[in-house]
């Protein structure tokens, strides 16, 4: 008796934009007024049932090319098992850096690249789903070897080779049940930038920081670098919101170059920041290496930008950075965050992911818990970001309790989207777009349903 194969039917894709600019939402020395949007996609399978999930962040204009870039990648995903294809996601990701006519878009890098992280990531969410498991639980369940075979080793194996991380994967099973049994008990640390927006005002500012030392976060982060004397000022009265004991961070969203972050940053220092983030270009890496060096004891931090396995490999190789910051949608999706991961756990460098955007909060959780859970074993000096914006939209939002992230329980990868969300946010056809269109402007929804 013949049995039906279930198969992935359609990838549907959605270019969804909230107007976060009105509010100043999100704003920094290098983009002072960001729409916050995701290039969004849905993989249907011919069971019904689980779908996949995934997105990539951008803000605002050119998210109707990442769009388009995710449906480039479509006929690689069409067609194929679901069980496969949830058995061996590194399939799919070789399969898609391997194009040869796409790769030549990259490669490895920018928009092509930022889509097979959708697609890649819509996929684990999926195989998450049909184990009945949130992603930070796969893959800390998952057997260390074939973790080790969703890795692509091509252009780091001169500082990670599949033995070492195999090595490294193996040592973080062990202890891993009562890590797991603390997560569920009290959470991973986070931080919060919310009230360090650059186009915020100095009351604003100040509210939002003590309001967060009340909330339970031990540090914030402030955004820096369009005006020296402002961001003196800021810092100032950031500083005596939360006192001396929280940790500030700053962050130049890649402003300066290499000397004048160095002069800046040290100009700065009589607020002990604790790391001073992007200070330049996120290619270059001997000047972040430079800056560090100019900068100690600030630590420097960078990542949400750094656009492959391999220059975070170079990041660490060259003693450029104290702190990494892997984003979830920037790389190819969970198997290149994998590789980073274990990267890191080699060279020794904690990891404070990225977060805020649009779901960049949901998704990231997951590969800071693995982490902990299956691979360091530690939260030392480790804390993932926090932005309250937008969690609303989502099925399985982000929970925080005392500055701490609460780990998922509900299976798949948090990345799955209200459907009216999608129709109101849709662009630039949906409800609100359509009637922003007739200076009708509703306000952004906060309550949405299924």
């Amino acid at each position: 008796m013949s049995t039906t194969v279930a198969r992935i039917t359609a990838v549907n894709t959605y270019d969804i934009r909230f107007p976060t600019s009105r509010e100043l939402d999100g704003s920094d020395a290098m983009n002072p007024d960001p729409d916050y949007s995701a290039a969004y996609l849905v993989l249907r399978t011919s069971a019904g049932g689980h779908e996949g999930h995934g997105f990539t962040f951008t803000i605002g204009r050119g998210n109707d090319v990442q769009v388009a870039a995710i449906d480039a990648l479509s006929a690689h995903v069409l067609g194929r098992p679901v069980a496969e294809l949830c058995a061996d996601p590194g399939s799919l990701y070789r399969d898609l850096i391997g194009d040869s006519q796409l790769r030549w878009l990259g490669p490895e890098k920018g928009v092509m690249h930022m889509a097979i992280g959708a697609v890649v990531n819509a996929v684990w969410d999926l195989a998450a789903k049909r184990e009945g498991k949130p992603l930070w639980q796969l893959l800390a369940d998952a057997d260390p070897a074939w973790l080790v075979s969703q890795v692509d080793f091509r252009y780091i194996a001169d500082a990670l080779t599949p033995d070492e991380a195999l090595e490294l994967l193996a040592k973080g099973k062990e202890g891993r049940a009562e890590r797991t049994a603390h997560l569920l008990r009290t959470g991973y640390p986070a931080y919060t930038t919310s009230p360090g927006w650059l186009g915020y005002s100095d009351e604003k500012l100040t509210r939002l920081a003590k309001q967060a030392v009340a909330d339970g976060f031990t540090q914030i982060k402030l955004k820096v670098g369009a005006d020296l004397d402002d961001d003196i000022r800021r810092c100032r009265a950031a500083r005596a919101a939360v006192g001396p004991d929280i940790r500030m961070a700053i962050d130049a969203n890649q402003r300066w170059n290499v000397g004048e972050a160095i002069e800046w940053t040290n100009a700065l220092a009589e607020f002990d920041p604790y790391w001073i983030e992007e200070p330049t270009s996120p290619d270059d890496v001997l000047g972040h290496a430079t800056i560090r060096r100019g900068v100690s004891p600030v630590k420097v931090a960078t990542g949400e930008h750094v656009q492959n396995r391999i220059v975070f490999k170079q990041l660490l190789q060259a003693d450029a950075i104290d702190i990494l910051q892997l984003d979830s949608v920037r790389v190819g999706g969970v198997n290149e965050n994998l590789a980073i991961l274990l990267l890191a756990a080699k060279f020794g460098v904690p990891v404070c992911p990225h977060a805020g955007g649009v779901g960049l909060c949901e998704l990231v959780q997951h590969l800071s818990m693995f982490d902990y859970v299956a691979l360091t074993g530690t939260t030392e000096d480790r804390v993932i970001e926090f932005v309250d914006h937008l969690h609303q939209h989502f099925l399985d939002p982000v929970v925080i309790d005392a500055g701490r992230y609460q780990a998922p329980t509900a299976p798949g990868f948090s990345a799955t989207m209200y459907q009216a969300t999608i129709d109101t946010y849709h662009y630039p056809d949906g409800a609100f777009w359509a009637a922003d269109r007739t200076s009708e402007r509703p306000a952004p929804q906060t309550e949405l349903s299924a």
